[in-house]
């Protein structure tokens, strides 16, 4: 992932008690500046949610503390966070952008108002999606029973859609569904790492049994990945990320024959697509039953944790963050469009909150 010119990180001013050395690519200030955007990464390794945005001509970092942060949606004023037994729901609060200190530095302002409790149901994936009202909807994937789900107060969750080969609704993680592609305002592809209705089944050969599926039809749209991850509908193309082999792969959806757009050093894992260019979560990966014999283990002491920019148009690594100290794995990469720098509020409680009061009268 290392590129000519590497450029370490500065130090910039954070509001997070986060300890974490990283490093980037001298482009990596112009990609995301010519973008219009900036970027959330989620680590439920270290239970955080990380804004990556640009002030000044310099990469900033914004820490905040979710425990076993994981899917990450983004809506038109609000996001959601998938966490530990619950979702997070942060509302645009961006008129208090330009009143956070250092002054000027923040742009955007997101805070967390709220949250439903889920239990653990293993939330991954997660988008928000348009109902038959034309309101916004949040889509979740529900690994632990194998399906997607929505929200509802009287309930931990609503069962919506599940594969046709998951005979019923278990907590037994039968096929490893974890990734989910939207299309026109609702969840047209998903990944699953196997075919698989016993429990943990998924787990016998995980290494050739990845599969995306066209919802709601469950048909099998390509198979073979090794354990694949982040379906993405962009431009009218579908892209999916063998994890793997560390491969972002553009599908063929009526043939389900699949290309390589590139290939990079680290455990594929959490994609944003955004003004021609992808954005792929790198980790590194731990020495259990779950990655062993993964083809990229072969190169485990090179494998980086951090995001690489691709070139969708060449295949290009235009930019590159790696996170050298503080944190290995990634799960989601999102982008926050029309934004510099953003702030976040972390779950109450955490010693780092931004208080929401009326104005004076």
């Amino acid at each position: 992932m290392t590129t000519p010119e590497q450029t370490p990180a500065p130090d910039t001013p954070s509001r997070s008690v986060m300890e974490a050395g990283f490093t980037h690519s001298a482009s990596l200030p112009d990609v995301l500046g010519g973008s219009g955007a900036s970027l959330l990464v989620s680590t439920y390794q270290a239970g955080q949610l990380v804004a990556v945005g640009v002030d000044d001509g310099k990469v900033a970092f914004d820490f905040h503390r979710f425990d076993q942060a994981m899917g990450v949606a983004v809506g038109q004023d609000r996001l959601a966070v998938g966490a530990k037994g619950q979702v997070w729901f942060l509302d645009d609060h961006s008129e208090l952008a330009p009143q956070l200190e250092p002054a000027g530095h923040f742009d955007r302002c997101f805070l967390a108002r709220s949250s439903m409790v889920t239990g653990g149901i293993q939330i991954h994936e997660m988008a928000w999606g348009v109902d038959a009202e034309g309101q916004p909807d949040l889509w979740i994937v529900n690994t632990l029973f194998s399906c997607l789900v929505g929200l509802d107060p009287a309930y931990s969750f609503v069962p919506r859609w599940r594969p046709p080969f998951i005979s019923r609704l278990a907590g037994e993680d039968r096929c490893h569904l974890n990734g989910m592609a939207m299309r026109d305002g609702a969840p047209a592809f998903v990944t699953v790492m196997a075919r698989s209705d016993t429990p943990g089944g998924w787990r016998e050969n995980k290494l050739t049994t990845g599969t995306v599926l066209h919802v709601p039809s469950g048909e099998v749209v390509t198979t073979g990945i090794s354990m694949p991850h982040s379906p993405r509908w962009y431009d009218g193309q579908l892209f999916v990320l063998d994890s793997g082999m560390g491969h972002l792969q553009r599908v063929d959806v009526q043939s389900g024959r699949r290309e390589m757009v590139a290939a990079l050093p680290g455990y594929a894992r959490g994609l944003a697509i955004h003004d021609g260019l992808a954005y792929v979560g790198l980790s590194k990966i731990r020495e259990t039953a779950v990655f062993g014999g993964v083809p990229i283990a072969e190169f485990h002491d090179q494998l980086k944790c951090g995001i690489g920019v691709i070139e969708l148009a060449t295949g290009n690594t235009v930019a590159t963050l790696e996170f050298t100290s503080g944190l290995e794995e990634i799960f989601d990469v999102q982008v926050v469009p029309d934004s510099r720098c953003v702030a976040l509020g972390s779950a109450p409680g955490d010693g780092d909150e931004i208080w929401l009061v009326p104005a004076p009268r």
